[in-house]
């Protein structure tokens, strides 16, 4: 089988084109196509295909359209035979081909092929690869599918496709071959006339055409585009390009190297001339920000989860135009920050041009979020921009800062993100890195952008007996069923147990004994879980935050929950305790486990951590007493009648 996604979805069986039906089907072929070989399950479809509007029988559409491409795909295949195309797995699906029979995994692989060539010095083998590349193209990516995650790959894949361009069009400079290099970056800048090294390579081979009036005129036009769209002069590098023009001073062009740079000599400078006469062409000349704020004291554990995201963070050496991007999702005060932030520090030398961190506050008690406008004018800030040049508009922000870190390698930390499109808009392209926190599971972005998600869980038993022994000075020293009690009391939780720490470290004159029964006191514990006695970082506060984030039906949901104390929640109990119908019940115990609300303990089987076990025996109190009592009698009457 041959696929095409570099245009129109197309695929062939044998040489022969095959029809892949209607678009949605065609767009469910594409994504398991650009995942060949990887299972898919169909959460993920649906997301992909229908984004936030999902009908209630989308589960079903997945279905039928898998079973529509089998038919198309193998029709020799008889209803009973699983086929070997495409294949079911434990909870979705996978399209088995070569990946290099899928044209845009194809051009990714010629691409790293293209750079390493030209990194090694081996220039025409680099212009042939790049070449036979963009060859492979043949209209807009997945073009006619309709649904975000095509949307996505297209972007995507168009910011590859112009970085290869870019690349190819400064070795043909290189090579002495400006007329051909013109016609390509002719059609490219029309197809992104605000990307400014193009046009940056479009007026260095117009003027080594002889064409210096055109080269000159494409300045002007540039200088017009960017004042009326984004309300910002040209770059400094496209007006040092324009003065050079103006006096006639560009004289050679260096092939480019594995970011994209371009080398410029100006006339007169001996080949041995110092680093100073050499001007590095790039798109922007950029502060290097260093903004990590200090990893935790008595960081512990973890160290599966810091070691599988290091591997796969190092595995992209700068080659690649796609950024990776990671996201670590938990419950409050589980030490997501903290873990990001040891992670961040371990990688920060892989990332020489700096490293932004923005606190998004999604869950801040202080009120209102940082909107991905405001986050962007900060970054860009960060990155030298004045106040002045910063564009007014979201969508002029981001290519302002996509632009600016265009061949960079910057590591971006976004704490706290409450929704994909709060990040989505921050997400540079290239040699970029993105580590993210939120209390939310967005699986939207690993569909869509490809995004590395992660649960963090509270601490394992000796793991939190280590972080309190460290963080408790001697009050702990042969102490161990004191410490254990107190591990258990904390549900395994890094900020409960710093604020039981600190409060063992501050009362040295305060017996332990006294100290370990006021936690385990269970009213107003979580109160007593604050840092200094600050009860607006209390753990309770935290809390208050998610539960205020939720929809009516699953507020009300909760607090009839904490009713429930420690036991097992059933699909069947919640619905009796809501007085809703099962369906309904599952769906809103699935929202309240992915905000972490609840954890799952099996098939259609839920319970509380410790802690939030208290906060939502509290929040039931908050229920009126007529609506506590008439649940109750739901419940036992439907146990009763089970019995």
């Amino acid at each position: 089988m041959a696929v095409q996604l570099l245009g129109p979805v197309r695929a062939w069986r044998h040489g022969r084109e095959v029809v892949l039906g209607p678009p949605k089907q065609r767009a469910v072929f594409a994504l398991l196509a650009g995942r060949a070989n990887d299972v898919v399950n169909v959460d993920h479809i649906i997301d992909a295909v229908w984004g936030g509007d999902i009908p209630q029988t989308a589960a079903n559409g997945v279905h039928t359209y898998v079973a529509g491409l089998r038919r198309i795909l193998e029709p020799e295949r008889s209803r009973r035979e699983s086929g070997e195309l495409l294949i079911s797995t434990a909870g979705g699906y996978t399209l088995r081909t070569d990946p290099e029979a899928v044209d845009a995994t194809l051009f990714a692989r010629r691409h790293a092929q293209a750079r390493r060539a030209r990194a090694e010095g081996r220039l025409q083998e680099a212009l042939e690869t790049a070449e036979s590349a963009l060859s492979l193209w043949h209209g807009e990516a997945h073009s006619g599918v309709p649904g975000p995650f095509a949307a996505m790959e297209r972007t995507r894949l168009q910011d590859i496709r112009l970085t290869a361009v870019e690349e190819w069009a400064a070795d043909m400079l290189a090579v002495d071959r400006p007329v051909e290099a013109v016609t390509v970056l002719l059609g490219a800048v029309a197809e992104e006339p605000l990307r400014e090294k193009l046009r940056w390579l479009l007026m260095t081979a117009l003027y080594r055409c002889g064409r210096q009036a055109h080269a000159l005129e494409v300045y002007s036009e540039t200088r017009r585009l960017l004042r009326h769209e984004l309300g910002i002069d040209p770059s400094a590098e496209l007006r040092t390009l324009h003065q050079q023009i103006l006096t006639g001073s560009l004289v050679s062009v260096g092939a480019a190297d594995r970011t994209g740079t371009v080398t410029v000599t100006a006339a007169g400078a001996p080949t041995s001339a110092p680093e100073s006469a050499t001007t590095r062409m790039v798109l922007a000349e950029t502060p290097r920000p260093a903004q990590l704020p200090p990893v935790a004291r008595g960081f512990v554990g973890r160290s599966r989860e810091l070691e599988q995201l290091t591997r796969l963070l190092t595995e992209n050496d700068g080659r690649g135009a796609s950024t990776p991007i990671v996201v670590i999702d938990g419950p409050a005060g589980v030490g997501k920050t903290a873990f990001v932030l040891e992670l961040a520090h371990r990688l920060s030398e892989r990332f020489p041009d700096g490293q932004l961190y923005v606190d998004l506050r999604g869950t801040s008690m202080e009120g209102r979020s940082l909107s991905a406008c405001d986050a962007l004018r900060q970054v860009l800030r960060s990155l030298g921009v004045d106040e002045a040049r910063i564009p007014a508009d979201q969508a002029s922000r981001a290519t302002l800062y996509r632009s600016l870190l265009h061949g960079k390698r910057v590591l971006v930390m976004l704490d706290d993100v409450l929704s994909a499109d709060q990040l989505r808009p921050l997400i540079p392209g290239g040699s970029s890195c993105v580590l993210s926190t939120g209390r939310r599971r967005l699986g939207g972005l690993a569909v869509r952008d490809g995004a590395h998600l992660l649960r963090l869980d509270p601490l394992g038993t000796q793991d939190a007996l280590a972080l309190l022994r460290c963080l408790s000075g001697d009050r702990l020293r042969r102490q161990e069923a004191v410490a254990r009690r107190l591990v258990g009391l904390s549900g395994g939780r890094p900020l409960a147990l710093r604020m039981m720490a600190e409060t063992l470290a501050a009362n040295q004159d305060v017996p332990l004994a006294s100290l370990v029964e006021r936690f385990a006191e269970e009213h107003g514990r979580l109160d007593r879980l604050a840092s200094g006695g600050d009860t607006s970082s209390s753990l309770h506060g935290l809390f208050e935050t998610s539960y205020q984030a939720l929809p009516a039906e699953a507020a009300r949901m909760f607090r009839l929950l904490g009713l429930f104390g420690d036991g097992l929640i059933t699909v069947s109990a919640a619905a009796d305790l809501t007085g809703t119908t099962e369906p309904e019940a599952a769906g809103t115990l699935r929202l309240l486990a992915r905000r972490h609300l609840l954890v799952e303990a099996g098939r259609d089987e839920y319970r509380f951590h410790e802690l939030m076990r208290l906060y939502a025996a509290e929040c039931a109190e908050r229920e009126p007493l007529t609506h506590r009592s008439a649940a109750v009698a739901r419940l036992l009457q439907a146990t009763a009648s089970v019995a």
